[in-house]
């Protein structure tokens, strides 16, 4: 940063030393000394200014202002007709020359992403695959399962990984705080996971918005220039980015679709790990993390007993099963007085089977 200062001073000075020397107006020092500071001083601030801009924004305006300058030479080059001592044709010379390269670079400085390799490789590919961006968002990252998914190969198209997620994640692997520090170092050994996965495609992209300070409305606002979907378990930012139009694969949801189905009267075995809320509760949880809410359970604590289950309950943060103790001696429940009534009996039989056993796990 102390670099930065000194040439910046070092131009400004340079600059009023030459303003002061050459006589750019027609007046006295101090007026030429303090236009060279003004001017200076402009181009230090767009200098500022254009140091905050993604590369290839900044390659997509200076392409585009030179397209637009090849254009108004070829057009005015093609008036050579036109009489030119004609002040109407020396002002549509002019007017050309200056909007066709500012056009040229405000259009290319707003679609300067297409410069990235992977958009232009896209753009050579028939199955439309630079269509197919998943843009992976803080919490999914440190989370981690996204690994996992990945590995098996369920997500296609490209994995966008934001610059500004990498500063976010760096920020909390820099943190005082040893809980937050762990987790910003786990999030960064998971990105380098996958980017050492064969048939996985990883691309770190430049793009930000200045404008917008918040991370999860950048995310939003850069899944709309690339036309992808945002990767999440934040569930804020699941319902703001549908507000606004984007789509969202929220990690959370997919992990709940993919517990398996508990129907009521079904026999399973689970570990009672601890006492419940209500009387006599016992409280078990399966192999997936589902919490298992067990009546007449609460003197089985620590042991692995059968139970029935006898409703699921569906809530947003996931899958809650209640169940039954079977006492020794009062034999086994009907599945209709469990409440899954069946008129078949294979089909009965085969909802008394016990499920696969859940172990205990740590609260």
């Amino acid at each position: 940063m102390a670099w930065f200062v000194l040439a910046r001073v070092l131009v400004v000075a340079i600059v009023a030393y030459a303003a002061a020397v050459l006589h750019p107006l027609s007046f006295g020092l101090p007026v030429n000394i303090t236009f060279g500071f003004l001017l200076a001083g402009i181009v230090v601030l767009f200098e500022a200014r254009l140091r905050e801009t993604a590369v290839t924004r900044v390659l997509g305006a200076l392409l585009g202002c030179a397209i637009g300058l090849l254009l108004a030479r070829a057009i005015t080059a093609g008036l050579f007709w036109a009489d030119p001592n004609d002040r109407r044709i020396e002002f549509l010379d002019s007017f050309i020359l200056i909007m066709l390269p500012y056009v040229g670079l405000v259009v290319g400085a707003k679609h300067g992403e297409w410069l990235e390799p992977a958009r232009l490789v896209g753009l050579f590919r028939a199955d439309g695959s630079e269509h197919r961006y998943k843009i992976l968002d803080t919490s999914v990252i440190i989370d981690g399962r996204i690994a996992d998914v990945c590995e098996t190969g369920f997500l296609d198209g490209t994995l966008v990984i934001p610059q500004f997620v990498l500063k976010e994640l760096q920020l909390v692997a820099d943190s005082s705080d040893s809980m937050k520090r762990n987790r910003g170092r786990r999030g960064l050994d998971i990105l380098h996971k996958i980017q050492k996965m064969s048939g996985v495609q990883v691309t770190i992209s430049d793009a930000d918005f200045p404008d917008i300070r918040e991370v999860d409305l950048k995310l939003i606002e850069l899944a709309r220039t690339l036309q992808g979907k945002i990767v999440t378990n934040d569930f804020n930012l699941n319902k703001v980015a549908q507000l606004r139009g984007v789509a969202v694969l929220n990690v959370n949801e997919l992990a709940n679709s993919l517990k398996p189905i508990v129907l009521p009267g079904e026999l399973m075995k689970v570990f009672i790990l601890k006492e419940g809320k209500e009387y006599n509760q016992g409280v078990a949880y399966l192999d997936d993390g589902t919490m298992v809410v067990v009546d007449n359970a609460r003197k089985m604590i620590s042991k692995t007993i059968d139970i029935v289950v006898t409703s699921v309950l569906q809530t947003t943060a996931g899958k809650m099963i209640f169940g039954r103790y079977i006492e020794p001696g009062m034999g086994t429940p009907t599945t209709a007085s469990a409440g899954a009534g069946t008129s078949d009996s294979r089909e009965e039989n085969s909802a008394r089977r016990p499920r696969t056993s859940a172990q205990p796990q740590q609260t």
